[in-house]
């Protein structure tokens, strides 16, 4: 194994889902700028988008973002050039 190339820096962070207000504590050496208080010690804070919490495969719950995607956007237009085509 090589010598000397993991970090040691590896401390307690809080891993926060924005999406629930749940929790993840362990080890990181991720950066971060903001803390947060947990039983009067503080601890620094990574805000994460989306966590097993949250992740509609770990959940279970299908979600529908709209029908604006780039997909639909597709074929919204090759229907337009299809009945184009079927009038000629």
């Amino acid at each position: 194994m090589k010598k000397k190339i993991h970090p040691e820096n590896y401390r307690l962070v809080v891993f926060k889902d924005i999406n629930n207000d749940k929790i993840i504590m362990c080890k990181s050496t991720v950066n971060t700028k903001e803390y947060i208080k947990i039983k009067g010690k503080d601890y620094p804070l990574y805000k994460m988008e989306i966590s097993s919490y949250s992740h509609p495969f770990f959940t279970g719950e299908k979600r529908f973002f709209g029908k604006t995607g780039p997909a639909e956007k597709f074929k919204k237009k090759y229907e337009k050039y299809n009945k184009l085509k079927k009038k000629r």
